[in-house]
């Protein structure tokens, strides 16, 4: 396997706001349907998406159901 350095270079640091609104998206989650499955409310799931709560709580709970692994909190 061989990867190219332009893939690196190209590349933007994604922040854990991101990881987490495209993954709900990819998972097919609506803000309802998440707030649901991890106890937390819709502004709070908004807050986390724009960035603006980081809570490692509330980050945990929603990796979890959203299954990410790694997501540094």
């Amino acid at each position: 396997m061989t990867l190219s350095q332009t893939n690196f270079a190209e590349s933007k640091p994604v922040s854990t706001a991101q990881v987490i609104g495209e993954s709900r998206r990819a998972s097919g989650y609506s803000l309802e349907d998440l707030a649901v499955t991890c106890g937390l409310t819709v502004l709070e799931l908004q807050a986390i998406e724009a960035g603006k709560d980081t809570d490692a709580n509330h980050l945990r709970r929603v990796a979890a159901a959203l299954k990410i692994p790694s997501l540094t909190v």
